[in-house]
């Protein structure tokens, strides 16, 4: 009796344990930790008399315009799912520089993922409404992408974007 007890439960925790293997598979790609923005990536040449820089290279990331401001992110998590699901989870969006640094801007954050490392590019979107960042930046966003993700997505690329200007504040480092 003792025996088929103990194969019983040996059945069931190694089954609970390929069960929970296939689900961890759906996940296609993850995300922990965040970059904030800086929106020129290189200044060239001597200043102008005003201060401004003759030859300033803006940090465009594939193919997306950067905020206008510095922003900073204290920390960021997300997952995307195959089917396009995706959940994210961050934390002190705000921004790093200009007269309101430390505050929030009463911005309205939504997440575009692309998976391509050379163009064309295609953007898979949360909902361009998006979710308004609390006082301190924090947002959770729990949407699916549009389009779909491919199936494999070689070289990642998590963007959280404004939805004012569809402009980028941070990005997702991938896990």
């Amino acid at each position: 009796m003792k025996k088929s007890l103990f194969a019983s439960i040996l059945v069931v925790l190694i089954g609970g344990f390929f069960a929970s293997a296939v689900v961890a598979d759906d996940t296609l790609v993850s995300f922990k930790g965040g970059i904030g923005v800086i929106p020129v990536s290189n200044v060239a040449g001597t200043a102008n008399p005003d201060g401004t820089f003759p030859n300033v290279t803006r940090n465009i990331v594939r193919p997306v315009n950067p905020a206008p401001q510095i922003w900073v992110i204290s920390a960021l998590r997300a997952d995307v799912k195959v089917d396009g699901s995706i959940h994210v989870d961050g934390r002190g969006l705000l921004l790093g520089g200009g007269n309101q640094i430390g505050f929030n801007a009463n911005a309205s954050v939504f997440a575009t993922l692309i998976c391509e490392a050379v163009a064309p590019f295609t953007e898979r979107s949360t909902n361009a409404a998006g979710v308004a960042l609390a006082p301190n930046g924090d947002f959770r966003i729990d949407d699916v992408l549009t389009p779909a993700p491919p199936a494999v997505c070689d070289s990642p690329v998590l963007l959280i974007r404004n939805v004012a200007d569809q402009s980028w504040f941070a990005a997702g480092i991938p896990k």
